[in-house]
């Protein structure tokens, strides 16, 4: 065996101990602060954009202008815990579950592109939409988050089914149909990484 050889079997081994191994880099407190961000995205919505089906433009600015301010924080955390974490598998895990997430992230991000640029008046769909991409984008990274994680994933996929039914015609656009999913999705996902991951951190300090 060579040394590339050898090389190559340790860099698989390393990524096999990462996909394994629980991500950390999730922290309660960003994680809550977008479940929050979308509450008070859903109370504005009314003042912001009054006629969201006229100002479809001004809609998106402001839901997608939420989400990548949301990501923007989540990810500032992720890069301060892998600078922070002593453990040599920190960076490979991260690049896994980020992978992982990431195509709904781009999925989400195309079909919204198309709905706008091509058939705005099916653009009532986009909140349901946006809820089944996310969820398809929890139960893609979820093995390697608390398993409780798992039930975030159904409720945003039940939440997503349920706005493709009800938030049209008079809801279509409702503010209400971001911001209830939304903020109970990420609340619970903050409440079960402080309860599994956390809280026994706090609890020895």
């Amino acid at each position: 065996m060579d040394l590339q050889e050898a090389l190559s079997q340790i860099s698989e081994i390393r990524q096999h101990v990462a996909r394994t191994e629980t991500f950390r880099g999730y922290q309660a407190a960003p994680v809550a602060f977008s479940g929050f961000l979308a509450c008070l995205a859903a109370a504005f919505q009314k003042i912001l954009v009054p006629d969201p089906e006229q100002d479809l433009a001004g809609y998106l600015i402001l839901w997608v202008g939420s989400a990548l301010l949301s990501m923007v924080v989540t990810g500032i955390a992720i890069v301060w815990h892998c600078r922070q974490s002593p453990s040599s598998l920190t960076r490979p895990n991260t690049i896994v579950t980020v992978g992982q997430f990431f195509p709904c992230v781009v999925a989400g991000g195309l079909v919204t592109y198309i709905l706008f640029q091509q058939v705005p008046q099916s653009a009532w769909m986009l909140p349901g939409l946006w809820e089944i991409f996310f969820g398809l984008g929890i139960f893609a990274s979820y093995r390697l988050l608390p398993r409780a994680t798992y039930w975030v994933g159904v409720h945003y996929m039940i939440a997503g089914g349920l706005c493709l039914i009800w938030a049209r015609e008079d809801f279509a656009f409702s503010p209400w149909a971001m911001g209830v999913p939304f903020g109970m999705g990420q609340m619970l996902s903050a409440a079960i990484l402080y309860w599994t991951l956390e809280r026994k951190i706090d609890e020895d300090q």
